[in-house]
């Protein structure tokens, strides 16, 4: 039966849930997770279960007209689900809201809380996307910081933190959330919110290179730390961005940010990352900055992301990177690590290959020799196999960043089996 107030075609998304334990960042296999449509959240339509690695697998659900997410609507241009998940041992966690957009997959990542006497489930409520949601429109700063003032906390260099604090909520409100997020992750968390995962992907790409420069340029001057608050960045689209605690992710935009986490946006003889800021362009404009759905247009029409970039912030933008990035065990060595790979760095991999392997038993235990041969290379194909990525056997750079990711949530259990 299809419910016309939640799908009006019989078109398709994908949903994965993941879970581990918020306590140990282990993966929790054999939990139940039901689904149902938010507008009927008591009658379940799927119930699937998470196997070794704490995944369910890709569930077929319903979804918009595509149409709808390629031109401003009044139709939404996504399904909306509840997800309820059940754990022996583990608070019972629900997901209001949970959006599904045609042919894309949606990822939802849940760090499961063990279970405390007289505590209540945990419930988060997925407010709309903000290209179909009302929100306070951006108000529109310098691009560029003044960073000169005596007193003033500005960085020495750029660095991709490991974390940022986020205010979930204006700047002026005490009473809101402060929350601890990985960098990668919050950058996901925003796009997925702010743009459409169905959009060329050139747009994808340029749209994430501006939230990323936002974001590093409210890092790197410390903005509200000088002002006197405790955060780095808020989720008042007034202001910053819209990040929404515990959403759930698309996989090509996770896909993309994996791939340029490290780039921001630069001026010549500008040390600071552009404050790139954009409106949708449709409900709001904000003449020279970005419309996110003219960014859309340009894509459709082949342009590159740094094209469609200088379009809005004209000629005088590029891409730059950093290499400093805060909470990595070891840089990247700059090159594909694969079949006759060796040395320090591939014994540096194969190390957290097998650290990683305590807590996800697919990955077999290989010899740490610095020698990359088909052991090694296996091993990198189920780690890929098991977080989304590309299963060439080849540790690229998504990989070895991936790598190193779950090598820092995971050590500490290792070093307690061992």
């Amino acid at each position: 039966m299809v419910y016309p107030a939640q799908v009006e075609t019989m078109n398709t998304g994908q949903l994965q849930v993941s879970t581990v334990s918020f306590a140990d960042g282990k993966a929790i296999p054999d939990v139940r997770v039901s689904i149902s449509y938010t507008g009927e959240p008591d009658r379940v339509i799927e119930e699937v279960t998470t196997n070794v690695s704490g995944k369910t697998g890709n569930v077929e659900l319903s979804a918009p007209s595509l149409e709808y997410s390629m031109e401003p609507s009044a139709n939404q241009p996504y399904s909306e689900y509840n997800i309820t998940v059940n754990a022996p041992g583990y608070e019972t966690y629900v997901v209001d809201g949970v959006e599904v957009l045609p042919g894309q997959k949606s990822v939802q990542n849940i760090k499961l809380i063990p279970q405390a006497a007289n505590q209540t489930a945990e419930l988060f409520v997925i407010p709309p996307h903000t290209l179909f949601g009302d929100y306070p429109p951006k108000i529109i700063e310098s691009e560029i910081k003044p960073v000169n003032d005596t007193g003033e906390i500005v960085l020495s260099r750029v660095v991709v933190p490991e974390y940022i604090v986020v205010h979930d909520g204006p700047p002026s409100d005490a009473s809101a959330n402060n929350y601890y997020v990985p960098y990668r992750d919050y950058i996901k968390n925003v796009a997925s919110s702010e743009i459409y995962a169905t959009w060329p992907e050139d747009t994808i790409v340029a749209n994430i290179l501006a939230i990323q420069s936002f974001t590093l340029n409210r890092v790197y001057t410390e903005w509200y730390r000088n002002k006197g608050y405790d955060f780095t960045i808020t989720s008042s689209t007034a202001v910053d961005h819209k990040w929404i605690p515990e959403r759930n992710i698309f996989q090509s935009i996770s896909d993309v940010v994996d791939n340029i986490f490290n780039n921001f946006l630069s001026r010549p003889n500008v040390s600071q990352p552009i404050l790139t800021q954009y409106c949708d362009g449709k409900r709001t404009t904000c003449p020279g900055v970005m419309s996110q759905w003219g960014s859309k247009y340009l894509g459709d029409e082949g342009y590159s992301a740094i094209e469609i970039l200088r379009n809005f912030y004209g000629s005088t933008i590029f891409i730059n990177e950093t290499e400093v990035i805060s909470g990595i065990p070891s840089s990247w060595p700059g090159y594909n690590l694969e079949i006759g790979s060796r040395g320090d760095k591939v014994r540096q991999l194969q190390n957290q290959l097998n650290v990683i392997a305590t807590a996800y038993p697919l990955i077999p235990t290989i010899a740490e020799d610095g020698i990359y041969g088909p052991a090694t290379s296996e091993a990198v194909r189920v780690f890929q196999s098991i977080f989304d990525l590309g299963q060439t056997g080849i540790t690229d750079f998504p990989t070895w960043f991936k790598i190193s990711e779950i090598y820092v949530g995971v050590s500490k259990i290792a070093e307690y089996v061992r």
